[in-house]
């Protein structure tokens, strides 16, 4: 049900614009919000949904004229240079600055719920061909993604291009210097150590980009009989655990900047370099992104020469807490499956497996940024969910 309003009036001198609700709570809006968010033609493009009114032409103390109640679902603000605003019931319930309201919607926006795991994960599976025709499946595919940070899908075809047909459903694939999508294979005078057979300590890929790919997928295509077993762990969950038992290396690991290299010929010719904090986090200094790769850590190391032990230290203790039986989950992928997977919390590894004159492991894969996974995310929750 639409919200209602009771009744509506000016505050804190014109500076602000109270509303009583009919259930009653109370909302106040500041007027230079309100002025910059007139929905008029003349300020707002709908056809856009991106604000026309120009930042020097808004007055941060600005007040109100005149307001006025229509009815119980829009009220009506003129201002001093008489210019009128209008503003649905709807549209400023949701826009309230509580705190609850606005928890509200940042979790109906960017789905914050984190579900941790270690060696006991339950790894979620839903079948291919339903998240690639079925709105409900492709959305709940999805909500699990972003909140437990990986789905095994199941029952693709063992070819190349299904990720193609996957990257359609969310909208497009990410290109790296890899290719749109790549082959993890064994390969003579490999550039990139996962075209060997050999053991992949626990990484997330490409902390040598500015900006990592956000999603991973790896689909299995051909799967050797010995070895080649996938191991994952919950970077955000060990993070955690790092934090509470050495808060000092935590802080290292969370503010030293970490040289990153790759340089070879693949898709093209490249040369990347960059610089990255192993652990990424917020104001909060929660974990937000992870950034290890030990095959990719450059030689460079630009740090003073006395920082650098207690960095491998804290180094050091984070890997044995990600190699820990209780945090990491092993599994083996079969022809058909493609695991998608958060490559900014989880980080994944193989074991081992015995060298061949023929390909006996075969998985195709891919990257998708968060942006483009989220907003097909938010695009399917209107549609199953009949949001507005």
């Amino acid at each position: 049900m639409s919200p209602a309003i009771q009744k509506v009036q000016a505050s804190d001198q014109g500076h602000s614009v109270c509303v009583e609700w009919e259930d009653g709570s109370e909302s106040s809006y500041p007027c230079v919000w309100l002025r910059d968010n007139c929905q008029c033609p003349l300020c707002f493009l709908p056809s856009a949904g991106a604000r026309r009114l120009l930042l020097q032409d808004l007055d941060v103390n600005v007040v109100v004229k005149q307001v006025a109640l229509a009815g119980s679902k829009k009220i009506f603000i003129t201002w001093p240079d008489e210019h009128t605003s209008e503003y649905e019931a709807g549209w400023l319930k949701k826009r309230c600055f509580s705190e609850r309201a606005r928890a509200e919607l940042r979790a109906d926006l960017f789905f914050p719920e984190c579900q941790y795991w270690g060696s006991d994960l339950q790894l979620p599976k839903i079948p291919f061909e339903e998240i690639l025709h079925n709105d409900e499946s492709a959305y709940k595919w999805l909500c699990t993604l972003k909140k437990v940070g990986i789905v095994l899908l199941t029952g693709a075809a063992p070819r190349q291009g299904e990720l193609i047909r996957l990257g359609h459903r969310i909208g497009f694939l990410r290109l790296t210097f890899y290719g749109p999508t790549w082959q993890v294979q064994d390969k003579a005078d490999a550039n990139n150590v996962a075209y060997t057979t050999g053991r992949l300590c626990f990484h997330t890929d490409y902390p040598v980009l500015q900006h990592p790919p956000g999603v991973q997928f790896l689909h299995c295509i051909k799967q050797t009989a010995a070895g080649g077993e996938s191991e994952v762990v919950d970077g955000f969950h060990v993070c955690n655990k790092l934090k509470k038992q050495n808060p000092e290396a935590y802080q290292i690991l969370s503010s030293t900047a970490v040289d990153y290299a790759d340089v070879g010929v693949d898709y093209c010719d490249f040369a990347v370099y960059c610089k990255q904090r192993i652990i990424d986090v917020d104001s909060r200094g929660q974990a937000i992104r992870i950034n290890f790769n030990n095959a990719t850590r450059d030689t460079v190391f630009d740090i003073p020469a006395e920082k650098v032990r207690p960095f491998y230290a804290a180094l050091k203790e984070f890997n044995d807490l990600l190699n820990s039986t209780e945090h990491k989950f092993t599994y083996k992928l079969k022809p058909g499956d493609i695991v998608t997977f958060d490559n900014w919390r989880v980080l994944h590894g193989r074991q081992s497996y015995p060298s061949c004159s023929e390909v006996t492991r075969h998985l195709e894969g891919a990257y998708a940024d968060w942006d483009v996974v989220m907003s097909r995310l938010r695009l399917l929750g209107k549609r199953v969910l009949n949001r507005d």
